[in-house]
C-alpha cells in the first residue's frame, strides 16, 4: 500500500494514530511526505471523500473531548486525551489549509466548509491565547475569507475579532496589527448601527489607544480606514482621543494627528464634513479656549499645527480658512487675555490665513493689521506670544512680504525691547530675532537695526541681558555683523566683570576669538590678554575662568606657558637673572631688547588668570603625565623668584594656589615656610590671609601637620588638667609663642567647609582625629564654667561654644566616614544627655542667689548652647538614618520646649522637628511592622511637641503683652520650613493646632470687645491679634501651606466643631485674611458657603456687639462669594 493510499485510511478515529503520524511525518523536512503533494495527486472525487472523513473524524473527537473541557480533562485517563484531540485538531486544520490552496474552480466542498464551521466552533469557543492550534485555525478562516468562498463573511469577521483581541493582549502584536488591515473591509459588511457593530465599535476605539497601532504604518492606515467605516463612529474616535489626551506623550500626540490629516485627506462627502466640523474645529476651539495651565493645551496646539504644516496642499489651506473664519478672529479681542494668547499662537503660526481661490491681498492686508494690534496689547502674553509669532513670519515670509511691512515691524521692536513694563516683553523680542536672523535675506536690513539695541546689554533684568548676548551669539554665528559694531568692547568687558555666571559665561563665550583666536600664537594670546587686564582685571578673570569651555587643555597649557615667559621677562627687568637665563634659555632676553616693564597689578592679574587657567586644565593635567611633569618643570625653577620678586599682596594669592597644584619639590623654600606662616597667623586674620596656606598643606599632603597645630592650641587654651593631660601624650617641639584658639578654630572650619581639605583630613588615621575630637569635647567644662560665672571673659566664652559646637559637627563627619559602629553618635547621645542635665536648669527662672544680671546671662549663655546643640542634631538627622539618636533628640526638644525659657530656642526646635518629620516620613526605604509603629509613634511626638510650642508661646503672650510681636517673630522664624514639611508629608495634628491656636486668640479677642465700634473685620495679618497675626504671615508665605489650613477649616466646618457666633465669626476673619493674601480656591469657596449657612442660624440685627459681629461677618462672606458670582 502507498503512502497515499495509507494517509486515506488513517483519517478515521480507529487510525487515529497513524493520521498523526503522517502529520508528523509532514513536519520533518527530511522525509519525502508532504500532505501538499498527496492532495494535488488526489482526484477530485478523493479529495471530497477525504473532506468528508476529516469533518467525521473532527466531529468525533471533538464529541467525546469538547474544547471547553480540554484544560480540566489534561489528566484525565481516556482513550483520546486532550493533547491527541488537539494534535487531531492540529492535523485536520493543517490539511484543510492545503485543501484551500489548492481548491479549484468547480470543486464542490461541501465538506471542507463542513471542517471549517467545526474548527471556527472550536476558535470561538477558547480564549485569545498564543496557541499554535488556534493561530492556524485564524490563519484558515481568513484565507477563506480572502478566497471569497461560502461563508466568507462569518470566517473574515471571526478572524478580524481574533486578531483585534490579539493585538490588544500580546508583547509584540505587530503581525496581529497587519492581520487586521489585511482583513480591514470585513467592516464593510458589519452594520455600526447594529447592536453587534456598537460592541465591535467600542473594541475598535481602543486601537487609537494602544501604541502597537500608533507606531504601526499598517496600525495607521487601518485606523484612517476606521474614519472612513461609518460617520456617526468618527464621534466616537474624537471623543476617545481626547479623553485620554492628557495621558498622551509628545510622540503619540505626533502620530494621533497625522491620522488625522490623513483621514481627513481621504474623506469625502458627509465623512469630510464630520471630521472637519467635530474633529478638527472641535480641536481649534480647545487649542483657543483651554486654560494655560492645562495639561491638554500643548497636545491640542500639536495637533492644529500638524495641520498648519501641511498648508503646502492648496486643499487644506481653504479648509484652515473656512474652519477658523467663524472662531478665530473674535477670540483675538476677548476680554480674557488667556483666550487671546492661544488665539494669537494659532493665528501667528497658520499666517496667512487665506483661501487661495480668492483675491487675497485685502485679507492679509487685515491679518496683518491684527498682528500689529497684537504686538502691543495691554498684556504682556500676549505681546510676548505676538513677537514669537511675527518673527516665525518674518523668517518664514521675508521675500515674500512687502519691504513696508518688514520695517514697520521691526520698528515695533524697537518699541517693545523698551518695553518698561514688561521684562519677559523685552526678553522676547532678543530670545526670537535669532529666528529671523536664521533667513540669509534679513541680514542687510537687521545690520542696521540691531545697533540700535546696544544700550539693553545693560538693561536691569538679567534674563534681558542673557537673551540680548544670545543674540549677538547668533549675529556672529551667522555672520550677520560684527557684533563689536553693536556694542564696543569697552561695554561688553564691563558687563562681563560685572554680571552674574548666566550672562558672563555668554559675553566669554561671544569674546572668545577676539582674546584666543585660533589661528594666532600664544604669544599673540597673551598680549591680548594683557590687553584685557589693562581694561579690567575682573573681566579677565571671569573670562579665562570660561576659556576652557570653548578650546583643548592643550591650548590652555600653551598660554600658560606664555604668560610664564613674560613674568619672567619681569623678573629679569628688575636686574634678577640669576637662576633664570642660565637654566631657560627660551626666557633670556636677546641683545638689544629692552626688558619688560608692567605695573604692578598688571603683573598680580597675570598672575591670577594663570592660576585660575590652571586650575581649569589641572584634572586633564593630571591625565596627561607627561605635560604635568613639563608644567611643573617650566615652574619649579621660577616660583621661588616669583615670591621674591612679586610682593605685593595681591601676587602672594595666586602665588599661593599655584603652589598648590605643585609638588612640595618644585616649591621646596616655599613649602618649609607655610607651616610656620600658618602658625604665626594673627588671630584675627581673615581666610582670605591663610585659606590658601591651608589649601597648600592639604594639597602636599601635610594635612596632618595642620591638625596637629590645631590640637596644640586646643590643648594649651585649656586651663584645667585636662589640656595638661592631653598636652604630655604627644611630644611637642617647644616653641615660645602664645596659644592661639580662635586661629584654631578658624583653620578647623576652613578644612571642614571646604570639600576637598575636608576630604584630605578624613583621609587621616583616626589617631588625631580622635585626639581632636577628646580634645573639643573637654571643652564642654569650660562652658559650665562660663554658665557659673557668666561674667567671665566674653572672648573665652565665644572660643568655648565653638569649641563645642565643632565637636558636634566633627562628630558627624566621623560617623558619617569614618565609623562602622555608633562610636561617635554616642558621643553625641551624651552631650544630649550634659545639656539636659547641666545647661537646661539654667533656662529657668528665678534661680535662687543669684543677681538678675547675672541670671539674664546665664540664661542667654543656656540658650545658645541648646541652640548650637540643635542645630548639630539637626545636621545629624539629616546626614545620619538612626532611631535611637533621633530619640534622644525627641527627648531633649521635650525638655528644652517645657523649660521656663524655651522659648528662646523655639527656632532651633521647630528645624530639628522639620528634619525629623523627613525622616521619618520620606526615608527612601519605608519602615514595615514593627518599625513602622515606632516611626508613627515619633512623628505623634513631633506633633504634640508642636502643639505644646503654641500653647506655650500663648501663655507667654498673655503674661507680657508688650512684647507680644517681638517675641513671635523670633520664635517662629523656622515655622515657615517646619509646615511646608508637614504639608508634604501631611503630618497630622499640625494643621488642626494651629487652627485651634490661632481661634482661640481670636475668639478671646472678641469676647473682650465691650464697644460695637471695636469690632472690625481684619483684611491683613497686620490687623489680627499678635499670635495669629505672625502664624497667619508665615502660612500665606506658601500657597501649599495655605491649601493645608484652608483643608482644615473645612475639616472643622463639616463636623460642626464650632457652636457660637465668636467662634463662627472668628474663622471669618481668618478667611478674610486669606482672601485679602491672595488666596482663592475651591477651599476657601466651600468654607465660606458652609460658614454663610452656620453663621445664619445665628442671625441677629440687633446692634449690640454680637450683632454687628453677625452682620459684619456676613458682608465679609458675600464679599469673598462674589469673586465665583460669575
Amino acid at each position: 500500500m502507498s503512502k497515499r493510499e495509507a494517509f486515506l485510511e488513517s483519517v478515521c478515529k480507529e487510525n487515529v494514530d497513524d493520521f498523526l503520524q503522517f502529520v508528523q511525518l509532514h513536519k520533518v523536512r527530511t522525509d519525502p511526505f508532504d500532505v501538499e503533494e498527496v492532495m494535488q495527486e488526489l482526484s477530485r472525487d478523493q479529495r471530497e471523500g477525504l473532506w468528508g472523513k476529516l469533518a467525521s473524524l473532527l466531529q468525533v473527537v471533538l464529541l467525546e473531548v469538547p474544547p471547553e473541557q480540554w484544560e480540566d480533562a489534561m489528566d484525565v485517563e481516556s482513550a483520546l486525551n486532550p493533547k491527541c484531540v488537539m494534535a487531531v485538531v492540529a492535523g485536520v486544520t493543517l490539511v484543510a489549509t492545503v485543501s484551500l490552496k489548492i481548491l479549484q474552480d468547480g470543486d464542490n466542498y461541501d465538506g471542507l466548509l463542513n471542517i471549517i464551521h467545526q474548527l471556527h466552533d472550536v476558535l470561538m469557543s477558547l480564549p485569545v491565547t498564543e496557541d499554535n492550534v488556534l493561530l492556524h485555525i485564524q490563519m484558515l478562516c481568513e484565507a477563506w475569507w480572502k478566497k471569497g468562498l461560502k461563508d466568507k463573511n462569518k470566517f473574515g469577521h471571526t478572524a478580524f475579532v481574533i486578531a483585534l483581541k490579539k493585538s490588544f493582549v500580546l508583547k509584540k502584536s505587530g503581525t496581529e496589527v497587519q492581520r487586521m488591515w489585511s482583513l480591514h473591509k470585513v467592516l464593510l459588511n458589519v452594520d455600526y448601527t447594529s447592536e453587534s457593530g456598537k460592541h465591535l465599535g467600542e473594541q475598535l476605539v481602543q486601537c487609537f489607544l494602544c501604541p502597537s497601532f500608533l507606531r504601526n504604518e499598517d496600525g495607521k492606515r487601518f485606523m484612517v480606514f476606521l474614519f472612513s467605516w461609518h460617520v456617526d463612529f468618527i464621534s466616537l474616535i474624537h471623543g476617545t482621543i481626547k479623553n485620554k489626551m492628557q495621558f498622551f506623550n509628545k510622540v503619540t500626540v505626533s502620530h494621533v494627528a497625522e491620522i488625522y490629516f490623513r483621514a481627513w485627506k481621504k474623506a469625502s462627502g458627509n465623512f469630510i464634513e464630520r471630521i472637519e466640523n467635530d474633529c478638527i474645529q472641535d480641536f481649534m476651539k480647545c487649542a483657543i479656549l483651554l486654560n494655560r495651565s492645562s495639561p491638554v493645551l500643548r497636545k491640542v496646539q500639536q495637533i492644529i499645527f500638524y495641520f498648519h504644516k501641511k498648508k503646502i496642499y492648496p486643499a487644506v489651506e481653504k479648509m484652515l480658512n473656512v474652519l477658523y473664519k467663524p472662531i478665530l478672529w473674535k477670540h483675538l479681542s476677548v476680554p480674557n487675555f488667556e483666550v487671546r494668547v492661544n488665539a494669537t499662537m494659532l493665528f501667528t503660526d497658520a499666517f496667512p490665513i487665506i483661501d487661495p481661490d480668492q483675491k487675497i491681498e485685502s485679507a492679509l492686508q487685515k491679518q496683518l493689521d491684527m498682528l500689529m494690534v497684537l504686538l502691543f496689547d495691554e498684556n504682556p502674553s500676549v505681546r510676548c506670544n505676538a513677537i514669537l509669532g511675527v518673527c516665525k513670519i518674518l523668517a518664514r515670509c521675508w521675500e515674500v512680504l512687502p519691504a513696508v511691512v518688514i520695517v514697520d515691524f521691526l520698528k515695533k521692536f524697537k518699541e517693545l525691547a523698551s518695553d518698561c513694563s514688561s521684562d519677559e516683553v523685552r526678553c522676547t523680542v532678543f530670545m526670537h530675532l535669532c529666528l529671523v536672523l536664521d533667513n540669509v535675506l534679513s541680514h542687510p536690513v537687521l545690520e542696521k537695526l540691531i545697533p540700535k539695541f546696544k544700550n539693553s546689554l545693560h538693561d536691569s533684568s538679567e534674563k534681558v541681558r542673557v537673551a540680548f548676548v544670545d543674540m549677538l551669539l547668533k549675529l556672529k554665528a551667522v555672520r550677520a555683523a560684527k557684533f563689536w559694531e553693536v556694542c564696543s568692547l569697552d561695554h561688553l568687558v564691563v558687563r562681563l566683570a560685572s554680571d552674574r555666571a548666566p550672562v558672563s559665561k555668554r559675553l566669554a563665550e561671544l569674546l572668545f576669538d577676539t582674546f584666543i583666536p585660533t589661528d594666532a600664537t600664544s604669544s599673540e594670546w597673551c598680549s591680548r590678554c594683557i590687553t584685557l587686564i589693562e581694561m579690567s582685571p575682573i573681566a579677565a578673570r571671569k573670562f579665562y575662568m570660561y576659556a576652557d569651555m570653548h578650546t583643548t587643555p592643550d591650548n590652555m597649557v600653551k598660554l600658560i606657558l606664555a604668560i610664564r615667559r613674560i613674568l619672567n621677562k619681569c623678573i629679569q627687568s628688575n636686574g634678577d637673572n640669576t637662576g633664570i637665563n642660565d637654566s631657560d634659555k627660551e626666557n633670556s632676553i636677546p641683545e638689544g631688547e629692552s626688558p619688560l616693564q608692567l605695573e604692578k597689578d598688571v603683573v598680580a592679574s597675570l598672575l591670577e588668570v594663570v592660576a585660575v587657567l590652571w586650575k581649569s586644565v589641572d584634572r586633564a593635567l593630571q591625565q596627561n603625565e607627561e605635560t604635568q611633569k613639563h608644567v611643573y618643570a617650566k615652574f619649579g625653577g621660577v616660583m621661588s623668584k616669583y615670591f621674591i620678586a612679586f610682593t605685593d599682596e595681591r601676587c602672594q594669592e595666586p602665588l599661593m594656589q599655584l603652589a598648590s597644584f605643585m609638588p612640595t619639590k618644585a616649591v621646596a623654600t616655599f613649602s618649609y615656610s607655610v607651616l610656620s606662616r600658618l602658625r604665626k597667623m594673627e588671630p584675627t586674620a581673615s581666610p582670605s590671609l591663610y585659606g590658601q596656606l591651608l589649601d597648600c598643606m592639604c594639597s602636599w599632603g601635610k594635612t596632618a601637620s595642620v591638625l596637629e597645630l590645631i590640637n596644640e592650641w586646643l590643648s594649651e587654651s585649656l586651663p584645667d588638667e585636662q589640656g595638661q593631660e592631653n598636652a604630655k601624650r604627644k611630644v611637642t617641639i617647644q616653641v615660645t609663642a602664645e596659644a592661639k584658639p580662635h586661629l584654631a578654630l578658624a583653620y578647623l572650619d576652613y578644612l571642614l567647609l571646604d570639600r576637598s581639605a575636608r576630604n584630605k583630613v578624613l583621609a587621616l588615621s583616626q589617631g588625631p582625629l580622635k585626639r581632636l575630637h577628646v580634645l573639643l569635647g573637654n571643652w564642654k567644662s569650660r562652658l559650665y564654667s562660663h554658665l557659673n560665672s557668666p561674667f567671665a571673659d566674653a572672648a573665652g566664652v565665644d572660643i568655648a561654644l565653638k569649641a563645642f559646637a565643632f565637636h558636634g559637627r566633627l562628630s558627624t563627619h566621623l560617623q558619617h566616614d569614618l565609623s562602622d559602629g555608633r562610636e561617635y553618635l554616642l558621643s553625641l547621645e551624651g552631650t544630649a544627655v550634659w545639656v539636659g542635665e547641666k545647661v537646661l536648669p539654667f533656662l529657668a527662672d528665678g534661680r535662687q542667689g543669684d543677681g538678675d544680671e547675672e541670671v539674664d546671662q546665664a540664661r542667654a549663655l543656656a540658650a545658645e548652647i541648646i541652640k548650637t546643640f540643635l542645630t548639630v542634631c539637626r545636621d545629624v538627622v539629616l546626614c545620619l538614618n538612626d532611631d535611637n539618636f533621633r530619640g534622644h533628640v525627641l527627648h531633649l526638644c521635650s525638655l528644652v520646649v517645657l523649660s521656663e525659657s524655651g522659648y528662646l530656642c523655639f527656632p532651633a526646635v521647630l528645624m530639628v522637628l522639620k528634619e525629623l518629620t523627613a525622616s521619618y516620613s520620606m526615608n527612601g526605604n519605608k519602615p514595615e511592622g514593627d518599625e513602622q509603629d515606632a516611626a508613627t509613634q515619633c512623628l505623634a511626638v513631633v506633633a504634640n511637641i508642636f502643639q505644646k510650642i503654641m500653647e506655650l508661646l500663648a501663655r507667654r503672650l498673655k503674661k507680657q503683652p508688650e512684647e507680644a510681636k517681638q517675641m513671635c517673630q523670633s520664635a517662629l522664624s523656622g515655622l515657615d520650613d517646619f509646615l511646608l514639611m508637614a504639608q508634604a508629608c501631611d503630618l497630622s495634628g499640625v494643621f488642626d493646632t494651629l487652627f485651634a491656636i490661632i481661634i482661640v486668640e481670636i475668639r478671646y479677642a472678641l469676647t473682650k470687645m465691650t464697644h460695637p465700634e471695636e469690632v472690625i473685620t481684619p483684611k491683613t495679618e497686620e490687623d489680627m491679634p499678635p499670635l495669629s497675626g505672625n502664624l497667619l504671615s508665615v502660612i500665606l508665605k506658601s500657597a501649599l501651606v495655605t491649601r493645608a489650613l484652608l483643608a482644615e477649616v473645612v475639616r472643622s466646618l463639616d463636623s460642626d466643631a464650632f457652636n457660637t457666633l465668636t467662634e463662627l465669626a472668628a474663622v471669618v476673619h481668618i478667611l478674610a485674611v486669606l482672601k485679602h493674601g491672595g488666596q482663592s480656591n475651591e477651599c476657601l469657596k466651600r468654607a465660606a458657603l458652609t460658614l454663610q449657612q452656620q453663621i445664619s442660624t445665628h442671625a441677629n440685627t440687633d446692634n449690640d456687639i454680637q450683632g454687628v459681629i453677625y452682620q459684619l461677618s456676613m458682608t465679609t462672606l458675600d464679599e469673598i462669594l462674589a469673586q465665583w458670582a460669575d
